[in-house]
């Protein structure tokens, strides 16, 4: 019956820890340098919120669709821009364990003040 419980308790906790804990290493920045351009930008925010808010040169994968599209991205390194801290958090978790290079992230919601620094793969 301890058992159980542990197990249980485990795996409620690797999904919080997954879906909340913040990622560290990847910095929340407000827009790209001018010499960025090998990087691409990747919003995942699903297709409604992306339609009405479009960011230019950005590619639509929503977080729901990245197991299947992931690929596209292998060998770049990737900014993220999301709608809300969860979206972030799930989507550069995954893509970090798909060997992805994610230089930093923007929430549509917040204004980050920092600009990126970019650095050459």
């Amino acid at each position: 019956m301890l058992l159980l419980l542990i197990l249980f308790l485990s795996i409620i906790l690797g999904f919080l820890y997954i879906r909340y804990v913040p990622i560290r290493g990847v910095p929340c920045v407000s827009s790209l340098n001018q010499g960025a351009d090998s990087i691409k930008t990747v919003d995942v925010r699903d297709y409604i919120q992306s339609y009405n808010d479009p960011i230019p040169g950005s590619t639509n994968i929503p977080v729901m669709y990245l197991t299947r599209n992931y690929h596209e991205l292998s060998h770049m390194q990737v900014f993220v821009v999301a709608s809300n801290r969860l979206e972030k958090n799930i989507s550069i978790r995954f893509l970090r364990k798909k060997d992805i290079n994610v230089v930093g992230y923007r929430l549509t919601s917040c204004k980050c003040k920092q600009k990126a620094k970019y650095k050459p793969a």
